[in-house]
């Protein structure tokens, strides 16, 4: 099964003020790297799936549709959360997961 291309393109967008981005086939979905750090990336499923500061994650699951991650009925690694393709249907919500994941990949201390 295929990612969701119009999620791609409306990420591609999101991160189109980004100085270094790269697209690359992982998880079975199209994940983009953010200065070579691995940030957000569309799913099989069409959802998003979205790296962010793990010590933020209890707060963001509990405050949004937000899951922890699974990859083959495992969880993933607790900074990994994957957002709903509904609830990802507006650019401010999508940008909300965007920056999320850009204030994490962009600290300098992972």
């Amino acid at each position: 099964m295929a990612y969701d291309r119009d999620l791609a393109d409306r990420i591609r967008a999101a991160l189109a003020g980004e100085s270094v981005v790269r697209e690359v086939r992982m998880f079975g979905g199209l994940s983009f790297m953010v200065n070579d750090k691995l940030a957000v990336g569309a799913n099989t499923h069409g959802n998003l799936l979205v790296r962010v500061d793990p010590g933020r994650v209890e707060d963001l699951v509990a405050v949004t549709a937000a899951e922890r991650a699974e990859m083959n009925g495992r969880p993933m690694s607790k900074g990994w959360l994957v957002v709903d393709s509904g609830d990802v249907t507006s650019d401010q919500d999508l940008n909300f997961w965007v920056s999320a994941a850009l204030d994490y990949s962009n600290r300098g201390d992972r």
